[in-house]
């Protein structure tokens, strides 16, 4: 499986400071179902030697920051790859806004029943596995990590590239519990009459599965090419529209060319120009997949 489509840095560079409003009034109570932070403090917050790239800080102060620009009230924090299975930065970020925040941890089948409890008391509500970067953890353990998630309800989010992993569907249909699938299934713009995407949509359609509309720029080779994604998108809203989540993607880790976030927030209006629609993907389908109250 391919990384992604634009170069991976080793040193990422650091996200735009400079945001503004996107070109749609963005709905009360708006979620951002896909961030990240990155602790200042490395000596207590180190990273994994075994990562695919290095980021510069994006703390928490930085995130809120964000999401207060783009006029968004609730954000989900993915644990990152760079940190592997020690979530406490996010973990600390998410305990000390409850109410705002939730979160996607990264653990193994050896986490205890303790550390499963205290996660999900201070807002985790899914675990990812991840196949494209080195740090997160793989493929072969998802089963045993989806017996150890079921008693709380949470679900499992894949990054996987779908075009070379359509034979684990079916696998992973077999889990039970939710399934939620990062950046599109890492599908190309050329991917949208595909068997890979058809083998996505019926998922979606038909087992409910969960897709996160982001991380447009990973899926194109050109930054300026990332509007191509536009009929994939609408190809999965169309799967079923009750199942789609939007997320930033920030701060836009392992790219070059670094997107504004204000644009990937402004592509939904063209992904779905609807404002009821809108408002399903931003508001109403986050809180039930996250637990919002």
């Amino acid at each position: 499986m391919s990384i992604s489509a634009l170069p991976v840095t080793a040193n990422c560079p650091a996200p735009f400071s400079t945001l503004h409003h996107p070109n749609f009034v963005v709905p009360d109570f708006a979620c951002d179902t896909h961030a990240h932070v990155i602790a200042e403090d490395t000596a207590r917050y180190p990273f994994t030697p075994d990562r695919s790239y290095t980021p510069p800080p994006a703390p928490e102060k930085a995130y809120l920051a964000m999401l207060d620009a783009l006029g968004i009230q609730r954000g989900v924090l993915v644990q990152p790859s760079i940190y592997g299975t020690d979530n406490r930065y996010m973990c600390h970020v998410l305990a000390r806004h409850t109410n705002r925040l939730r979160g996607v941890a990264v653990i193994d089948a050896t986490v205890s029943n303790a550390e499963l409890e205290l996660m999900h008391a201070q807002g985790v509500r899914g675990v990812r596995i991840n196949a494209l970067f080195r740090g997160g953890v793989a493929l072969d353990s998802m089963e045993q990590i989806a017996a150890r998630i079921a008693p709380f309800g949470w679900h499992m989010q894949f990054l996987i590239d779908v075009a070379h992993g359509v034979d684990l569907l079916p696998r992973i249909a077999r889990l039970g519990c939710e399934v939620v699938i990062d950046h599109m299934g890492y599908l190309t713009p050329a991917a949208d009459s595909t068997d890979a995407l058809k083998a996505l949509e019926k998922y979606v359609a038909e087992e409910g599965w969960w897709v996160k509309l982001s991380g447009a720029y990973r899926l194109v080779k050109k930054l300026e090419d990332m509007w191509q994604v536009t009929r994939l998108a609408q190809a999965l809203i169309r799967a079923n529209p009750q199942r789609m989540v939007w997320g930033s993607d920030w701060p836009h880790v392992a790219v070059h060319d670094m997107p504004n976030t204000t644009d990937l927030l402004s592509m939904l209006a063209e992904w779905a120009p609807d404002d009821i629609m809108r408002q399903r993907i931003l508001v109403q389908n986050p809180a039930i997949l996250y637990g919002f109250s």
